[in-house]
């Protein structure tokens, strides 16, 4: 694990929560309206989560996800202020053309069926299926929230290297590769490791 960073990835605070409490190991992304014309990749292998509280929909969250939703709303950090307590690396990236594919992932992640729709057919079909290992941090890091880190992108260079010394696992390595294998499995292929 790189020793500090300045690289973070913007995921919906319902989301983040989701992956810190090890009931989710993937992402699905397709990028922001802001994203090169390329589209969305995975540029970086490790990264920490920056969590946006603006467009977290509920009606794109099932329904124990949207549950969750006023509780997040209140936890958020006060205006100006940004809160990263999360680390991710990457284990895997694979981007998937088969929509068919995608609803055997249903379980494994908080997005709806009409979002996961949604989101694989803008501007052309298919989405990244990102499995992470999540980490959190030691102490939480507390940093301004600037005006250059809005807008609808995915990745975020922050304005200074933290560090991530004393990061702690959410899920046990055993329990880890065994949702992978399980990703796997539903994918019905092997995933190309990412270290």
């Amino acid at each position: 694990m790189q020793s500090v960073n300045d690289v973070a990835l913007k995921e919906w605070a319902v989301i983040c929560r989701e992956l810190a409490e090890g009931r989710q190991f993937i992402v699905l992304r397709k990028g922001g309206i802001r994203e090169p014309a390329r589209g969305f990749n995975v540029e970086h292998n490790e990264f920490f989560l920056f969590p946006t509280y603006v467009h977290q929909n509920e009606d794109e969250l099932i329904a124990a996800a949207r549950a969750k939703l006023p509780e997040v709303a209140r936890s958020a950090p006060p205006g100006g202020l940004v809160h990263l307590d999360l680390y991710a690396r990457v284990a895997a990236v694979i981007e998937v053309t088969d929509l068919d594919a995608l609803r055997r992932l249903d379980s494994y992640h908080a997005l709806a069926w009409n979002a996961v729709e949604r989101r694989f057919n803008y501007r052309r079909p298919g989405l990244h299926v990102i499995a992470l290992q999540m980490f959190r941090l030691s102490e939480p890091i507390r940093a301004e929230n600037l005006a250059r880190y809005d807008g609808c992108r995915s990745w975020v260079a922050l304005e200074s290297a933290y560090p991530t010394a004393g990061c702690r696992a959410v899920l046990p390595e055993t329990e880890f590769q065994r949702r992978f294998r399980a990703l796997e499995a539903s994918l019905g292929c092997s995933l190309p490791i990412r270290r």
